[in-house]
């Protein structure tokens, strides 16, 4: 099926990511859920060195997992 946009040709493509979540041809949550949990995971990863630091206090580190893990 050709979808037109103006004079320009749309692609079809089989997954793109709208909002945040990944939309896949066959309506799938699989790679959304997958792709969610890439990112959580990336972002824990990332505040290690905050979680280990002894320069932080625990409020703030609990301040900090409830901002930006929750």
């Amino acid at each position: 099926m050709k979808i037109m946009l103006g004079n320009c040709q749309l692609k079809h493509c089989q997954e793109f990511v709208y909002l945040g979540g990944t939309i896949t041809q066959d309506a799938s949550r699989d790679k959304d859920f997958d792709r969610r949990i890439g990112l959580a995971a990336g972002i824990v990863r990332s505040l290690h060195q905050i979680w280990k630091s002894e320069d932080i206090s625990k409020p703030t580190k609990v301040q900090l997992y409830e901002t930006l893990v929750q």
